[in-house]
C-alpha cells in the first residue's frame, strides 16, 4: 500500500483526449519526465494507485497526453478524470540537482539556532520575488519562512528535514 508520506502532488487529470485512452495531464512538476519515471500514482477513490504509462507527450509547459497502460477507451480514460496525480518522493530525491519545491512539502523545518522543530513545510509560495516556505507549527497556526539558500544549511532527504537559519522575529509575525 502507498502511503501519503511517500508520494507529493504533481497535478490533475483532465479530460480524455481521443477515444484510445489518453487523458490530458495538468502538472506542476515534470519529475515524471526529469527522472524518466515508468508510473505515476492517482488518487482514486481516496486510494493512491500505480499507473503505468505506455507513452506522453508534451502540449506545453504544463500539459501532456498521457496513455496509461490498459486504459484502452474513452470511458475507462473518463473515470480517471479529475484524480489526482502524484509522484513517487524516492524517485524524486534520487537527483538532489533538480529537486522541485513540491517535492519538498512535508518536510520538517528546524531550527539551527535553537535546534527546534518550527512545523511542516505545507505549502512553498513563489508569487513573490522572495520564495517562501509555507509551514504549519505544531500549535496550528501558519507561519511563512523565507527559503532562502543563505538560510537553509542542511536538507536531509531520508529523514524529511530542513535545517535552517531562521530569522529572529519572523515566527511573531
Amino acid at each position: 500500500m502507498i502511503r501519503p508520506e511517500e508520494v507529493y502532488k504533481i497535478g490533475r487529470i483532465g479530460k480524455p483526449h481521443g477515444v484510445k485512452g489518453e487523458v490530458n495531464l495538468m502538472f506542476s512538476d515534470d519529475a515524471f519526465d526529469r527522472t524518466e519515471a515508468e508510473y505515476l500514482i492517482l488518487n482514486v477513490d481516496g486510494i493512491l494507485v500505480p499507473f503505468f504509462m505506455e507513452e506522453y507527450r508534451f502540449r506545453s509547459d504544463e500539459t501532456a497526453l498521457v496513455k496509461f497502460c490498459d486504459i484502452d477507451t474513452q470511458e475507462q480514460a473518463r473515470e480517471l478524470v479529475n484524480c489526482e496525480v502524484y509522484f513517487p518522493r524516492h524517485l524524486a530525491m534520487q537527483d538532489d540537482d533538480d529537486l522541485t519545491w513540491a517535492a519538498i512539502i512535508g518536510f520538517h523545518i528546524i531550527d539551527d539556532n535553537n535546534q527546534q522543530t518550527i512545523g511542516t513545510v505545507t505549502d512553498v509560495d513563489e508569487t513573490t520575488e522572495n520564495v517562501l516556505f509555507v509551514v504549519a507549527t505544531e500549535q496550528g497556526d501558519e507561519v511563512l519562512i523565507p527559503a532562502s539558500e543563505e538560510l537553509v544549511h542542511d536538507v536531509d532527504y531520508e529523514e524529511r528535514t530542513i535545517r535552517m537559519e531562521v530569522p529572529d522575529g519572523i515566527l511573531e509575525l
